[in-house]
């Protein structure tokens, strides 16, 4: 990533903050008072949601500013109760400018189990977020949780948090949402596949020609997956297995 040089204000940040949080909700990313979201508007200071309260129904006013020692600023509410890692990853990269803690469905399902996201499957997902590793399990709300993140918080979009849900961070709000989105999209895509017992993957050579793209599109983040070794979708498929067989 390349460092962070533009802030949105303060108003901006809350109102950021109440739409990417009702979006999460409305999302079904977040259930309860699950979740918690931040963003950078200084090189030391962010806003935060507050602790105990829906995401789908937060207020600008709930909002709470801290500096990146952890000293609230602005804001009668408690701050999120994860804060830490937060702040972590903001003390570790300057350019990393908002932060989302969330738990989807199925990639919460592969935090538990405690499988990364590797697979290369999609072009998409893997220059837009990349591989996801799983971070071990460490108690929620303790400095565990913000040593265990700190590690790949330079080259990766996100990350699983075993047991737990996930962590996706970004220049901005809206990339660090959209890269919630691919999370859990890769999630939901990486289980139908396993389900179906097949896949064509993207080769290590097609692998190379993403990270080419990377480069034209300036996305300077996120570690690509790594390739099969052989090319199994330079082919068109008019039929498939099952209409080969009732076929016969």
């Amino acid at each position: 990533m390349a460092t962070t040089d533009i802030y949105c204000t303060d108003q901006a940040a809350k109102q950021q903050l109440v739409q990417i949080g009702k979006r999460i909700y409305d999302g079904q990313y977040v259930l309860n008072t699950d979740g918690n979201i931040s963003i950078r508007v200084s090189p030391f200071e962010i806003w935060v949601t507050p602790t105990s309260v829906s995401k789908g129904y937060m207020t600008e006013d709930m909002m709470v500013k801290m500096n990146l020692d952890g000293e609230v600023i602005a804001g009668t509410h408690k701050p999120s109760s994860e804060v830490k890692m937060h702040l972590r990853l903001y003390q570790e990269n300057p350019a990393i400018g908002a932060v989302v803690h969330a738990h989807p469905f199925a990639a919460t399902s592969f935090a538990v189990a405690g499988i990364p996201l590797d697979l290369p499957l999609m072009a998409e997902s893997s220059m837009q977020l990349g591989v996801v590793p799983v971070v071990h399990y460490a108690t929620p709300g303790t400095n565990d949780v913000a040593d265990g993140v700190a590690p790949y918080c330079q080259n990766y979009g996100g990350v699983l948090l075993s047991n737990h849900g996930t962590l996706t961070w970004g220049h901005n709000i809206m990339q660090a949402f959209y890269r919630l989105e691919v999370m859990e999209n890769y999630a939901k895509t990486t289980l139908a596949v396993l389900q179906l017992g097949q896949a064509r993957l993207l080769s290590q050579p097609q692998v190379e020609a993403l990270a080419g793209l990377k480069k034209t599109w300036k996305i300077d983040d996120g570690v690509l997956p790594q390739g099969a070794a052989k090319e199994t979708n330079t082919t068109d498929v008019l039929k498939s297995n099952l209409q080969i067989a009732n076929n016969n």
